[in-house]
């Protein structure tokens, strides 16, 4: 990873395969997600952006001795602050190509700052819900931070000048999206601050907030970048499901974690057709209702898949496929581990470390994400009961699934043809996977939590 250079990227994009997995995190709600992994508090980036302290914290910058030479003090501070703050994103926002990763690490550090004032209980409704609504208007005040947070990753408020400076230096079209996305999600976390997620409607509009927009956003960069074509940045009905999926996949599968720390994100329109409260599905008499409701949040995440395809479909940037392709893949993954599957209201959900890792070397190009796709579609269909309420829909959307997957290219096996240069990385590349998946599993060195945080 540490090849990932302003000069030359091309040459090094066989080791930009990062897998972007989010880890566990006890930060207060409401949860926000960068998609590339919780954007994604959950979903696409982090989950809830706030990262256990670990040694990962104290690594240093991955970035060449040449790009470093060339950066700013504050930005190579921002870089420390990316590395402190993520344990997943760092290293892949790390190898995207040229000036694009500069303005993606400032994205992620103000949308983070964003999050630490809205995940901090000590902080009162009176003075959180305009600080969140306008916190936009801050990147633009060279000398404002906010020195009254008590979250561990407060240093990203006490020492904003420095993350703003940088936004500042960024290009006219990066700081247009970044401001615009910081605005409207702070205005949708003060609206959800004290608001329930009732409908399936309020259900996608709240992953929307805080997931949706990430997506948007990076999209918008991408594009701004001219990595990607302008379209990429235009569509944003395909990047903002590209966010929900990965969302919507991390409150699923975190019912039970959720539902200890006081938390509350399954759809109330789903849940009370199965239940009384929310918090009966653990109960062990109500399993099969339990079940029940599980297949139909299930079934309602799987209908963004034929987005993904088609958005991962329109990219042209290894650098940028990778970044975005992963987290699809280990979401797709994660949802057949958790289809009618107890340990959702038991435990928690996890894949094997060395599954995570075949994942991420695979999914390096079109035609193997969407075998991967295919495959654990098919495993969710094997799953499917004869009397589960859902079950028409979850037929109904996985042979749209499979349809979109299916072609000459994924009959074949998932060993494509790789370049030598590709081949001669394999090994490397393990070697980077597994050291990041133990950085983060922690408490367990034989498994590691699924996509999600």
């Amino acid at each position: 990873m540490a090849g990932a250079c302003c000069k030359g990227t091309s040459s090094f994009s066989a080791f930009k395969r990062t897998l972007v997995v989010a880890p566990r995190s006890s930060a207060a709600v409401p949860r926000s997600g960068l998609y590339t992994g919780r954007l994604y508090e959950r979903g696409a980036w982090e989950r809830r952006w706030a990262i256990r302290t670990t040694a990962a914290h104290r690594r240093p910058v991955m970035l060449c001795f040449s790009c470093q030479e060339t950066m700013t003090e504050t930005m190579r501070t921002c870089f420390l602050y990316l590395n402190q703050t993520s344990r997943s994103f760092a290293a892949v926002i790390q190898a995207l190509d040229g000036e694009l990763r500069q303005a993606v690490c400032i994205f992620y550090l103000v949308l983070r700052a964003l999050d630490t004032v809205e995940d901090d209980m000590s902080i009162s409704l009176e003075k959180k819900v305009p600080l969140l609504q306008d916190f936009h208007s801050f990147l633009y005040q060279p000398e404002w931070r906010f020195t009254e947070s008590q979250e561990k990753d407060r240093q990203v408020l006490e020492d904003f000048p420095t993350i703003s400076v940088e936004f500042r230096n960024l290009g006219q079209e990066y700081r247009d999206v970044i401001s615009d996305i910081c605005h409207r999600m702070g205005v949708g976390m003060a609206e959800f601050l004290e608001k329930k997620v009732g409908s399936m409607k309020e259900w996608d509009e709240y992953c929307h907030y805080v997931a949706g927009l990430v997506g948007i956003g990076l999209s918008r960069l991408f594009s701004a970048s001219r990595l990607e074509d302008p379209e990429i940045g235009r569509d944003t009905e395909l990047a903002n499901s590209m966010g929900l999926f990965l969302q919507k996949t991390n409150i699923i599968r975190d019912y039970l974690e959720d539902q200890q720390e006081g938390r509350s994100f399954w759809p109330k329109d789903a849940w009370s057709q199965f239940a009384a409260k929310l918090e009966d599905l653990a109960q062990p008499q109500n399993l099969n209702a339990a079940l029940s409701c599980l297949n139909l949040l299930v079934t309602d995440a799987l209908r963004h898949v034929p987005d993904v395809i088609s958005y991962l479909t329109r990219l042209r940037n290894q650098s940028v496929f990778n970044f975005c392709a992963i987290p699809q893949v280990m979401a797709i993954a994660t949802l057949s581990a958790c289809y009618n599957n107890p340990q959702v209201f038991q435990g928690v959900v996890k894949i094997r470390k060395g599954q995570a890792v075949t994942l991420m070397m695979q999914a390096s190009n079109m035609d193997a994400v969407k075998a991967i796709i295919s495959q654990y579609s098919q495993e969710i269909l094997q799953k499917v009961s004869h009397t589960d309420p859902s079950r028409d829909k979850t037929l109904v959307i996985l042979e749209l699934i499979r349809g979109k997957t299916i072609t000459q290219e994924t009959l074949q096996s998932r060993s494509h043809h790789l370049s030598p240069f590709y081949l001669s990385a394999a090994m490397l590349l393990a070697a980077i996977s597994w050291q990041y998946l133990s950085a983060m599993s922690g408490q367990n060195p034989t498994a590691t939590d699924m996509q999600g945080h």
